[in-house]
């Protein structure tokens, strides 16, 4: 039914060998990865996630994991620092330009989402994963997302998460190395299992509107961001899902 672009990995949990594919190593706990386009030919691959890093705004335009339902646990890991991240082959942004900006270090895959191992959790904290976010909107409704697709990864045993800025148009920076305060943030949501997909689109500011508010056709998301989420899908399945901005089955 599917098509897995070359990341196609069959592992247990307990299976942390590393593998490598197209001179790139990989290291997964994923049985699978559906990996987005990248537009910036940039592509790392981490314990519990993937992204492409845009070098012209020192963040990623996607971040890419799986979140599975064992995925989800009450471990309390202590708080890492935050380290540039040294895969990035152009130079991961320091987290030093964060410091006085007003901005909070906004994770894109949330630590939340990785407490199963502490490995996976604290890789959460490379600055190739974070983004300037608002503070009232990253404690906001940006967290009440969050929390929503953990309540989707456990009733609907796993999802497949795509999430970032939109990095268009004219942007504020912030720190000696101009990182870009994105307008808008995404988040593509995809169940495998029940052949479902949902897409958010947030203004970068609080809001104490409901969720359903912020649903789009993922379609739309593509059209603003240049990139093609799920290409590897059947092409029919994929432009219907897609296409549409319905969320019904998905139980808010």
């Amino acid at each position: 039914m599917l098509g897995v672009y070359g990341y196609e990995y069959y592992l247990t949990e307990q299976d942390v060998a590393e593998n490598v594919r197209d001179g790139a190593r990989v290291k997964s706990e994923s049985r699978m990865f559906y990996l987005p386009t990248s537009t910036t030919g940039q592509v790392i691959h981490h314990n519990g996630y993937s992204l492409s890093y845009s070098e012209p705004h020192e963040q990623a335009e996607w971040v890419a994991y799986e979140l599975k339902k064992s995925h989800l646990s009450n471990s309390k890991f202590k708080r890492p620092y935050f380290e540039i991240d040294q895969a990035v082959k152009t130079g991961a942004a320091s987290w030093r330009n964060y410091k006085n900006s007003g901005y909070d270090r906004g994770h894109l895959c949330a630590a939340g989402d990785k407490n199963y191992r502490k490995e996976a959790h604290d890789e959460t904290f490379l600055t190739s994963n974070i983004t300037p976010q608002d503070h009232d909107f990253n404690s906001g409704i940006w967290n009440t997302l969050e929390q929503k697709t953990r309540t989707w990864a456990r009733k609907y045993d796993g999802v497949f998460v795509v999430t970032g800025g939109v990095l268009k148009g004219e942007m504020k920076t912030i720190g000696s190395e101009r990182v870009a305060v994105p307008n808008q943030f995404y988040k593509v949501i995809y169940d495998a299992k029940h052949e479902k997909m949902i897409g958010f689109l947030m203004p970068h500011q609080d809001s104490k509107a409901p969720l359903t508010k912020f649903v789009v056709s993922v379609d739309s998301i593509e059209g603003l961001t240049g990139i093609d989420f799920f290409p590897e899908l059947e092409d029919a399945l994929e432009d219907r899902l897609e296409a549409s901005s319905n969320f019904k089955g998905w139980r808010f």
